[in-house]
C-alpha cells in the first residue's frame, strides 16, 4: 500500500515522462511542415531535408542496440536528463545555425539525446511502477505521438510569427522544462539495476540471434512498417505544399495521420490477446498502408483525408505488431528483450533510410510520385514475409536456438511486455 507521499511523487514521476515524450518528435515532425522556407533559404536541398529526419531515426536505432551502454555512461536518471538537455541545446542553435551544415549538426545532437532518452525510459518505468507499467507505457506513447502532431500541426503558423528557424528554436523550451521536471521528480525514483526488458544483445545471452534469417526477416518486416511512417512524417507536408495547398492544410493533414496511428495502436494494444495468430491483422494492415499510398499516387487532393486515415491507421496496426511478433518468437522474458532489440535497432536503422532516398527522387523528379508507389509496392511484398509468421513457425525458431521453454513467472512477465 502507497503512502500519500509516494503517490504524489509516483503522479509527478509520470508527469515527467510524458512530458519528456511529448520532445521526442517536434524535432524531427517540424521540418516536413517547414519544407518550403528551409529550401526556400538554404542550399540544403531534398536529399539533405530527407537527411534532417534520417539521422535521428539513425541514431534510435543505434540506440536500442546499444542501450546497455548508454546506461553505463552516468546512470539511468541522469543519462536521461542530459539527452533532455541535448535536445534542448539542439533546438535552440537551430536560431543561429541556420545553414544546411548547421541544420545537419542539431539534427544530430537532437538525435542523440532522443536515442538516449528512448532507450532508458522504458526500462526506468518498468523498475518503478511493475505491475502498472502497461499504463506508464501508454502514457509515454501517447505523448510521444501528441508531441508529434502538435509539432506538425502548429508549425507553419508559428512561422508566419516566429520565422522557421524561430519556430525550430521554440522547442527548446518544452525540452529544457522537462528536463527540469524530470531531475526533480527522479530524486527518490529506482534507477540502473536489474533486468532491462528492452537491453542491447549481449553475446552471452543471445549468441545466435543475428545469424538467424528470421531475425533478419523480421527486421526488414519492422524496417518498413517504420518507414512507411518516417517517410510520412518527412514528406507529406513538402508534397502537399508542392501541390499548392496551404502550409497550415499540409502540417493539418501531417496531425491527421499521427493521431489515427495512436488511436489504432491503443485498440491493437486492447484487442491483440485475443488473435493469437497475428498474420491476418498483419495483412489488413499492409493492404490498407499499400492502398494509402496508392490514394496519395491518384487523388491526393480530393482523398487527402482518407488517405491520411488508412495510413493512420495501416501504420498504427502494423507498428506495435511488428513489435509484438518479434517477442512472440522467444518465451525467455530476457532473450526476447534481447532479440526486439535487435529487430528494433536493425529496423530503426533500416527505415532511416527512406526518407533520405525520398528526397533523392524528389530532386531528380521534383515529385514524390514514385516513392508512394514503391511504398504502396513494397508493403504488398511484405504480405508474402508476412504469411511466414506463424505460431508454428515460433516454435521451429526456438527450436533452431536451442531454447527451452521458459518457467512459468517468467512467461508471465513476457505477457505483461506483450501487453
Amino acid at each position: 500500500m502507497l503512502t500519500g507521499d509516494e503517490t504524489k511523487n509516483r503522479r509527478l514521476l509520470l508527469l515527467a515522462i510524458f512530458l519528456l515524450s511529448l520532445n521526442l518528435r517536434p524535432a524531427v515532425a517540424a521540418i516536413g511542415s517547414l519544407a518550403a522556407p528551409i529550401l526556400g533559404t538554404t542550399p540544403i536541398g531534398s536529399l539533405g531535408l530527407g537527411l534532417l529526419t534520417t539521422i535521428p531515426v539513425f541514431l534510435i536505432g543505434l540506440g536500442a542496440i546499444y542501450v546497455r551502454q548508454i546506461r553505463a555512461v552516468l546512470g539511468e536518471r541522469r543519462d536521461v536528463a542530459v539527452g533532455g538537455l541535448i535536445i534542448a541545446a539542439s533546438c535552440l542553435l537551430r536560431y543561429w545555425f541556420d545553414g544546411a551544415a548547421g541544420l545537419i549538426l542539431t539534427a544530430s545532437g537532437a538525435g542523440i539525446g532522443i536515442a538516449i532518452i528512448r532507450a532508458l525510459t522504458s526500462s526506468f518505468a518498468k523498475r518503478n511502477y511493475r505491475a502498472g507499467i502497461g499504463r506508464v507505457i501508454g502514457v509515454y506513447s501517447t505523448g510521444i505521438v501528441v508531441g508529434g502532431a502538435v509539432a506538425a500541426g502548429v508549425a507553419a503558423h508559428l512561422a508566419s510569427r516566429l520565422g522557421w528557424q524561430g519556430t525550430l528554436a521554440a522547442w527548446s523550451l518544452p525540452a529544457l522544462s522537462a528536463t527540469v521536471v524530470w531531475l526533480l521528480a527522479s530524486r527518490d525514483a529506482r534507477s540502473e539495476g536489474g533486468i532491462d526488458m528492452v537491453a542491447s544483445v549481449s553475446a552471452s545471452h543471445s549468441p545466435h540471434l543475428w545469424s538467424n534469417l528470421r531475425c533478419w526477416s523480421l527486421m526488414i518486416f519492422f524496417g518498413v512498417g517504420t518507414g512507411a511512417f518516417m517517410l510520412a512524417m518527412a514528406w507529406i507536408p513538402p508534397f502537399y505544399l508542392g501541390l499548392q495547398q496551404p502550409a497550415e492544410r499540409a502540417g493539418l493533414l501531417l496531425s491527421i495521420l499521427t493521431v489515427v496511428e495512436a488511436a489504432t495502436a491503443l485498440g491493437v494494444a486492447a484487442f491483440v490477446h485475443h488473435l493469437p495468430d497475428r498474420r491476418g491483422p498483419l495483412t489488413f494492415s499492409l493492404i490498407t498502408v499499400a492502398t494509402g499510398f496508392a490514394v496519395l499516387t491518384m487523388s491526393p487532393i480530393a482523398l487527402a483525408i482518407p488517405a491520411m486515415v488508412m495510413l493512420g491507421m495501416g501504420i498504427g496496426i502494423l507498428f506495435p505488431l511488428s513489435i509484438i511478433v518479434a517477442i512472440d518468437h522467444i518465451d525467455d522474458p530476457t532473450i526476447a528483450g534481447n532479440f526486439t532489440a535487435i529487430v528494433q535497432g536493425g529496423g530503426y536503422i533500416l527505415a532511416s533510410f527512406v526518407p533520405l532516398i525520398a528526397g533523392g527522387f524528389h530532386d531528380v523528379f521534383a515529385d514524390l510520385t514514385h516513392v508512394w508507389t514503391l511504398m504502396a509496392i513494397g508493403s504488398i511484398v511484405m504480405i508474402a514475409v508476412a504469411a511466414r509468421f506463424s505460431p508454428d513457425s515460433y516454435v521451429r525458431f526456438r527450436n533452431a536456438l536451442h531454447l527451452r521453454p521458459a518457467p512459468r513467472a517468467a512467461r508471465r512477465e513476457l505477457e505483461r511486455m506483450r501487453a
